[in-house]
């Protein structure tokens, strides 16, 4: 979903909202690029062929409707991209991106390989002051079995200060401020065998300038303004068996990660995260599907504030329910109920606290709401729209590439 997500990797770098932001952009890029999903059986008949003669790249030869995949294969070179955000820690804004796309292909690699290479660069700015600029690249090398991601960001993000775990003084009058962040990241993903699963390593080292509007007055509140480094490794363990990576029908994803920040890192301080992420989708008929996603970040040490593990769901705003741990579970039902037309309903709750054993200072938070998708390019299996979501702090619309738990 359209809401600060520069791919899961960069989150290592900062926290903070713009980070998310960019890792749409990726996700993008990479579901106008790669190849398409093959067919549910060997001798399921397919689609009539489009071809480079057809009168039109927008149009579908298979039903008449609007769709983008003849549009998708002839692309080379780069495609720009503009993505509205709509995130409401930042407000309104948009994202631009220019991506150079590298298509090349390996007919002897197993089924599931041969994703493209993608570059990318861009910026973004809302109406709160929010800007920032990325690069990014993602490679691949031994006949798909090697992955690489590497990017670098410079931010400047103006947010609400709630409290960690929670601070009645805070609830009605938070405090402003911004971050500064600059730093980069470098992480490599090899597959086990011929298997679903991944093993990587990654390192993460940023600069942030943290700055409040007013002296912080409560105890335990950061400075007026200071600077915060950060350097880590961490080590991954993934599954996936998705059908889809954009907008999935069936199959799982799982993610175990280790986030180790430590002075000898590069940071100023030694701390620890631990990520899971669990996601299944269910085709409970050929018009209805389940999906279902869990997951909790621990964080452990000195960690920086902007740090801290959040609530991140629809309807929740970045950011504003922060404790030393974080634990959230949502679901959603897709409903294929016209031609290339969805209906979505979803819903989920959360929680943050920072005592894990007696669950101190807890704050609990739930959403909901309705979404319509239009499925725009079908040989890809990217369905796009909007979605509608509510929560404890009013309504706010998300603009949707793919699923709104889309992983790369």
């Amino acid at each position: 979903m359209i809401c600060l997500r520069w791919a899961k990797h960069a989150m290592t770098i900062s926290r903070c909202p713009c980070a998310k932001r960019f890792a749409i952009v990726l996700g993008v890029m990479a579901a106008v690029t790669l190849p398409p999903r093959a067919s549910a059986a060997a001798d399921e008949p397919s689609p009539p062929a489009i071809t480079a003669n057809a009168p039109s790249k927008f149009i579908s030869a298979e039903d008449g409707w609007l769709d983008v995949s003849p549009f998708l294969d002839q692309a080379y070179g780069f495609i720009p991209i503009v993505i509205p955000i709509t995130e409401p820690a930042v407000g309104y804004g948009a994202a631009l991106a220019l991506a150079f796309i590298d298509k090349q292909t390996n007919d002897t690699a197993a089924a599931g390989f041969g994703r493209p290479n993608i570059t990318v660069v861009g910026g973004m700015r809302t109406e709160n002051g929010t800007r920032g600029y990325m690069a990014g690249d993602i490679r691949h090398w031994l006949d798909d079995r090697l992955k690489t991601v590497v990017g670098v960001v410079d931010a400047s993000v103006n947010l609400d200060f709630y409290g960690i775990g929670g601070n009645a003084a805070l609830q009605g009058s938070p405090l402003r401020y911004n971050l500064k962040p600059r730093g980069g990241v470098a992480m490599a993903s090899y597959r086990l065998g011929n298997s679903k699963a991944w093993a990587g390593i990654g390192y993460a080292r940023a600069t942030t300038t943290i700055s409040f509007d007013a002296p912080a007055s409560a105890p335990g509140l950061p400075a007026f303004e200071r600077e915060s480094r950060v350097g880590g490794v961490t080590p991954s363990l993934t599954y996936d068996s998705r059908d889809n990576m954009f907008t999935p029908t069936a199959g799982s994803y799982l993610e175990a990660s280790a986030g180790l920040f430590s002075k000898a890192l590069g940071g100023d301080t030694a701390f620890q995260r631990v990520n899971l992420l669990g996601m299944n989708y269910q085709r409970l008929d050929p018009k209805w599907t389940l999906g279902v996603r869990g997951g909790a970040t621990l964080s452990f040490g000195d960690v920086p504030f902007y740090m801290r593990p959040f609530v991140m769901m629809r309807g929740v705003p970045a950011m504003r329910y922060q404790g030393e741990h974080v634990a959230q579970v949502e679901a959603e039902v897709r409903w294929q109920f016209w031609q290339r037309f969805s209906l979505v309903g979803f819903a989920g709750a959360g929680r943050a606290w920072n005592d894990l054993k007696g669950f101190d200072k807890v704050q609990n938070v739930s959403a909901g709401g309705v979404g319509l998708r239009y499925e725009i390019a079908r040989k890809y299996g990217l369905h796009m729209g909007l979605d509608v979501a509510g929560g404890p702090d009013g309504g706010v619309i998300y603009v949707q590439f793919g699923s709104a738990w889309m992983r790369p």
